[in-house]
């Protein structure tokens, strides 16, 4: 039996060499394992609690240790203490014996960010947007205005006025429209028509005028519609005043020219904003109908990124890069207690259906079909209602199912190795069947386990975070990339939400594919040398 181990370790050594001289898996190893490690040491890289505390004299650590409050306020409290509370407190502020240091993010997981932390801008805004107006005139055979609605603001000039004048002093109609209207009053059918105008100052205008129909007699009145055209609708313009009602942000040469009715009346919109909020209201200038919108930046989760939290907030108001680096360790090692637990379930029940045969295997396999019908998530769904979402659970009703597939894999090498000599050596030497397994015939039955080792790990990952999103996985508020998904589903212009959980996801999972691709080809002397 030496000499079958001796022929074990130069091959191991030779795919170990060969999975080295792939760069690019050999360095994602690297990358996976050194992000992992970083995440079992989130509690030194990210938390609401300090790292050191030096307090009259003496040491504390309570990213480690739970101290209570009377600890350091000496209120008698036996509560749990808000560090940044107390770091602000005359002790530590007053004495520079006394002092905290927090870790490089000193944000937690679990704690909701005070608005008044975040920095934002004082200023009032003023959005000044063009609204796009519609009118109607109805004119006579004369092409004179008999009727207005809406259609003063065009010529500015009182819908009163507009009465008897002929259409021609204030809008130039181009020969298509004069022509549908001589159509209808001859009583004579027209399609609808849409057209460009201009007015008095050049500017243009979108002329209607709907489908017509012939009637019993001539009409008496032609309606037109009047629309600002679409490229004439785009003005915007948007200004910024601080407390003292002058202009931080936006040309001082527009306002000017605003009417003084105008300007006082944003001032005076501008002082509202600041003591609550100011309504928007409409004006006309220039020939154009605008609205003047007020509005202050607010904090509200959840918020974008800043200066302090680079990933942004969340909509609890906890800091998204903490979440994701804490996500990133709940993945890692759900993954990889998942794939272990269900690689030992999946190769012991392989191993006794391979090595013994017969009516065991068979018995074995039809077993397995039948669990194999079973609906995960259907169990998933029944066992967390009953005993409530939670690790554990989700790894033991995971585990149960996804042994299946590694079994398969397994039973096929212990059914080609089991008529080997070595193992017909060793049932002559009266070796028991488990050390036979597990000693002779396991170590050469490794490739499977080997080569499928990272794609479970990935499938693992992506399961747990499809789990979470939909709200069957990890109970809340545990930290978790696919609960950050589910957020950004509810708040889509969240961009963050999105795209940071989404990118450590794809990372982590194309770190493994990558590891996975690489071991396969080492194991795999065809691919091998086919790739160099």
């Amino acid at each position: 039996m030496k000499k079958t181990r001796t022929l074990i370790t130069p091959i191991t050594r030779k795919r170990l060499a060969r999975f080295r001289k792939m760069k690019l898996a050999w360095w994602s190893l690297w990358i996976l394992v050194g992000l992992y490690a970083l995440s079992l040491g989130s509690e030194l890289l990210c938390n609401d609690k300090p790292l050191y505390v030096r307090y009259e004299g003496k040491s504390h650590f309570p990213v480690f240790f739970y101290y209570p409050e009377d600890t350091f306020v000496l209120d008698g409290e036996k509560t749990r203490p808000d560090y940044k509370k107390i770091v602000q407190l005359p002790a530590f502020t007053e004495h520079s014996e006394n002092y905290m240091v927090f870790a490089p993010i000193p944000f937690g997981p679990f704690e909701t960010t005070d608005p008044k932390s975040i920095e934002t801008s004082d200023h009032v805004k003023v959005i000044i947007t063009q609204v796009p107006r519609v009118g109607t005139v109805g004119v006579n055979p004369a092409m004179e205005i008999i009727r207005s609605n809406q259609a003063g603001t065009f010529f500015s000039k009182d819908e009163r006025t507009l009465r008897g004048v002929e259409l021609s002093q204030y809008l130039h109609l181009p020969a298509e429209i004069i022509q549908a209207i001589n159509k209808r009053f001859s009583n004579s059918p027209s399609p609808r028509i849409d057209g460009p105008a201009q007015d008095a100052m050049g500017r243009y205008l979108e002329i209607s005028l709907p489908a017509f129909e012939k009637q019993s007699r001539a009409p008496a009145l032609v309606r037109l519609t009047i629309r600002d055209a679409l490229e004439s609708a785009a003005f915007t313009q948007t200004l910024a005043f601080d407390r003292n009602l002058d202009l931080a942000v936006g040309p001082r040469d527009f306002l000017e020219g605003l009417p003084e009715e105008t300007r006082n009346r944003i001032t005076e919109n501008v002082q509202n904003m600041y003591a609550g909020y100011a309504e928007p209201f409409f004006f006309v200038h220039q020939g154009m109908r605008l609205q003047a919108a007020f509005g202050k930046e607010e904090v509200r989760f959840p918020y974008p990124p800043t200066r302090n939290h680079l990933m942004g907030i969340d909509s609890a108001g906890r800091d998204v890069l903490a979440r994701i680096l804490y996500g990133l360790r709940t993945s890692l090692s759900f993954g990889l207690i998942l794939v272990l637990v269900s690689m030992l379930m999946g190769t012991a029940a392989g191993a006794v259906q391979g090595y013994y045969g017969g009516f065991i295997d068979i018995s074995g396999q039809r077993l397995t079909e039948i669990w194999s019908a079973i609906p995960f998530l259907y169990v998933m769904i029944l066992l967390g209602s009953v005993y409530g979402r939670s690790f554990i659970l989700l790894l033991v009703c995971y585990a149960i199912f996804n042994w299946i597939g590694i079994s398969y894999y397994m039973r096929a090498e212990f059914l080609r190795l089991r008529r080997q000599a070595f193992v017909e050596s060793a049932k002559c030497m009266g070796i028991p069947d488990y050390t036979i397994m597990i000693r002779h015939i396991l170590p050469n039955g490794l490739v499977p386990i080997i080569t499928f080792f990272p794609f479970f790990l990935v499938g693992a990952i992506g399961a747990l975070a499809a789990l979470d999103y939909l709200g069957f996985g990890l109970p809340p508020p545990t930290p978790s990339w696919g609960e950050l998904l589910a957020q950004a589903q509810s708040f889509r212009w969240a961009w963050w939400l999105i795209l940071y959980p989404s990118l450590a996801l794809f990372i982590v999972m194309l770190l493994g594919v990558f590891i996975g691709e690489g071991v396969r080809n080492a194991f795999d002397p065809k691919q091998y040398s086919r790739l160099r």
